[in-house]
């Protein structure tokens, strides 16, 4: 479903401020995998996501979403094959608008936009339903503006948006690190649902190794713009915390600790 393939980007190229960002990168994601990627600020994996969603163009290799190379797709063009949510709940959602227009919109992205309504009675229905399996009463506030929602509500918001479109490739970029842990949880719990239920293909930054471990079948570990660890899922059920602290003590050059991912 997802194929990055030799990906390289380099910033300020030829100037002292040089940072390569990606180097040669090769991952492959089937239809229904869930991938973490952790590592530490400045690994690449932020930007990792931003070449998949073609907010930055790559300076080689290719991406290629369910066997289509998009390398010449603009963001825009992309986004009716990828869906995303990001670390600040403000991102994914437009704070003006209800929570039946933001569902409205979301609905909508990446297809054609006639002159028929973007509310109906059956689309009403359907949000409400979808709403409901958040459990934190949306679903009777419609018309409310999501602009008045918490932090948590909007990023609960913002997945189901997410998922209910049935992206082909879902990228969620430290999606809870803005949130306090109750809410990180239950953003956490409803990520497991949403992917589950959809059967999405999923590519997840986080810092949070907990996290990282308990979500998905495959992890992988970014340092210097490149893949240097990889678990699939039966190495992923034994993984600790202490593991992949381990695992990065043997990279030349890392000096981590929980707080570089937890904090």
């Amino acid at each position: 479903m997802l194929k990055i393939d030799h990906v390289s980007k380099t910033f300020f190229a030829g100037t002292v401020n040089e940072r390569r960002a990606l180097v040669e990168v090769d991952l492959s994601l089937a239809e229904g995998d869930f991938v973490t990627v952790i590592g530490s600020n400045g690994a690449g994996k932020s930007t990792l996501l931003n070449a998949v969603s073609g907010r930055l163009p790559v300076d080689s290799g290719t991406v290629e979403i369910d066997g289509a190379k998009v390398n010449r797709l603009p963001e825009h063009k992309r986004a009716r094959y990828i869906g995303r949510v990001f670390q600040d709940p403000l991102a994914g959602t437009a704070p003006n608008l209800t929570i039946e227009e933001n569902l409205s919109l979301a609905l909508l992205r990446g297809k054609r936009r006639g002159l028929r309504p973007g509310l109906t009675g059956s689309r009403r229905a359907r949000f409400v339903e979808e709403l409901a399996t958040l459990e934190l009463g949306l679903e009777d506030r419609l018309t409310a503006k999501v602009g008045l929602l918490s932090g948590g509500q909007r990023q609960a918001l913002s997945l189901l948006m997410t998922g209910f479109t049935q992206p082909k490739i879902m990228l969620l970029d430290e999606h809870t690190a803005a949130l306090d842990p109750q809410r990180a949880e239950l953003v956490t719990t409803l990520t497991e649902r949403i992917v589950e239920r959809g059967g999405l293909t999923t590519l997840m930054v986080t810092h949070n190794m907990e996290q990282a471990i308990r979500l998905g079948n495959r992890l992988i570990m970014m340092h210097e713009g490149r893949i240097v660890y990889e678990a699939d899922q039966a190495a992923k059920t034994k993984l600790t915390v202490k593991d992949l602290l381990s695992e990065f003590t043997k990279i030349k050059g890392a000096t981590l600790s929980d707080k570089a991912f937890l904090g």
